[in-house]
């Protein structure tokens, strides 16, 4: 009867002590979550996002009302208009959640159950395929917790029962007009009919794939870092890669490009990684305005059209400025990237015309624009990059070349630059 209660206390994400707004429609697992916040301790609060879209919606209300004064928690009531065109479902999602973020103190909180688990995990699968639709929902993303993601909706019920705490249903849970209510009222029977641990199996397995989800990610990182970090690789050195990991890479390289979660598949990936195999240039469309193009063996994404040369910054040592759509970064002892010897502050822009640096190991000047060729950058990319300069002089251009006049093994400043969107 209390599996509600010690699986709440188990997941961590309820302090006692600590404030966190309970997001309560007045269904039984919201019911349950303020209860079993209550007595683990919380500073508790409530909100309800009355949407008007059905005729029992003022009951709803009510009964919220009714609960929260029996149990002692503050309650926050917010009507929202759902009008417009679009998913309704989605829309009153993003509408709940944008009242929780508004109105929490410290963390806010969801209901979901693992069977809420399961019917999203079946859903994902049918889809979006790919191994993020086995992860499931988060029980932590950002300042949203789930305190019952490990409970099944029948365990639920019965410490309800128990607590005789009452709640309402939403007839609309069940209208199979609804993707995931066609989930619930007919995926997730025949698939608890195969096993009654059905719901608690997939919620299990959704936490073990997210921890291994780290490996695989950090997995992913190294082999970019060892590809020259992006946001272009070389398409060769790709290939060169286990199938898997190249997916991997190339899906990390779309997805920055896209500044979203992007799905992408083996043909896909296989497409991509054929680009520029005969040389020449060529690119793939891969819809929503996301493209990827090869040029001097060279792989990069771009989203719509390519961006001009953003604006000059300066970066103070030791510090950190944003470049267009990198990270730049000076810090003292830090071996960074490259390591330069010491200077007050210094510019970071985009290359122009004229500029010339004397690169590491040349033995001579260069002019950028036939240094940049040499190294087959691809030329959308050229002023986007970012340029290190310390007054007229340049000092680095990020994953190109160091000046020699500046470079010191001693390691006084290091440099470092990443892509960050």
């Amino acid at each position: 009867m209390e599996r509600p209660l010690e699986a709440a206390r188990a997941s961590g994400l309820v302090g006692e002590g600590e404030p966190l707004l309970v997001m309560l429609s007045g269904g039984g697992d919201s019911v349950c979550l303020l209860d079993v916040c209550v007595r683990l301790g919380a500073r508790v609060s409530a909100l309800h996002v009355n949407y008007g879209l059905r005729e029992g919606a003022g009951e709803d209300e009510a009964s919220c009302g009714e609960l929260c004064s029996r149990l002692g928690a503050p309650l926050v009531v917010e009507p929202v208009s759902l009008a417009g065109a679009g998913n309704l479902q989605a829309r009153a999602r993003d509408a709940r959640y944008a009242a929780a973020e508004h109105h929490a103190v410290g963390d806010y909180a969801a209901g979901h159950t693992a069977s809420d688990q399961a019917e999203t995990v079946l859903y994902r699968l049918a889809t979006s395929p790919g191994r993020r639709a086995l992860l499931g929902m988060e029980p932590r993303r950002e300042r949203l917790v789930r305190p019952l993601l490990e409970v099944t909706r029948e365990e639920v019920r019965s410490y309800l029962r128990h607590r005789s705490l009452d709640w309402r249903e939403d007839p609309s849970n069940a209208d199979r007009r609804f993707a995931r209510a066609r989930a619930r009222e007919e995926l997730l029977p025949a698939f608890r009919s195969l096993s009654p641990a059905a719901e608690r199996a997939v919620a299990e397995t959704a936490l073990v794939l997210r921890d291994e989800a780290k490996v695989i990610d950090r997995a992913v990182d190294e082999a970019l870092s060892g590809l020259g970090g992006g946001p272009a690789v070389e398409a060769r050195r790709v290939r060169e890669l286990s199938p898997a990991l190249a997916r991997l890479v190339l899906r990390s390289l779309a997805e920055r490009a896209a500044g979203c979660e992007r799905p992408l598949s083996r043909a896909e990936a296989d497409r991509l990684l054929a680009l520029g195999r005969d040389g020449g240039s060529r690119s793939l469309d891969l819809g929503e305005g996301l493209r990827a193009v090869c040029e001097y063996g060279v792989l990069r994404f771009t989203r719509a059209r390519e961006s001009g040369a953003p604006a000059p910054a300066e970066l103070p040592v030791p510090g950190r400025v944003r470049f267009g759509d990198w990270e730049v970064e000076a810090a003292l002892g830090s071996p960074g990237e490259v390591t330069v010897r010491e200077a007050e502050r210094f510019t970071v822009r985009a290359w122009r015309d004229g500029d010339r640096m004397r690169p590491l190991g040349l033995g001579g000047s260069k002019s950028l624009q036939d240094l940049l060729t040499d190294r087959k950058v691809p030329r959308a990319l050229r002023r986007s990059l970012p340029v290190v300069c310390a007054g007229d002089e340049v000092v680095w251009v990020a994953g190109v070349a160091l000046d020699e006049r500046w470079a010191d093994a001693a390691g006084t400043v290091g440099l470092r630059a990443r892509q960050v969107a």
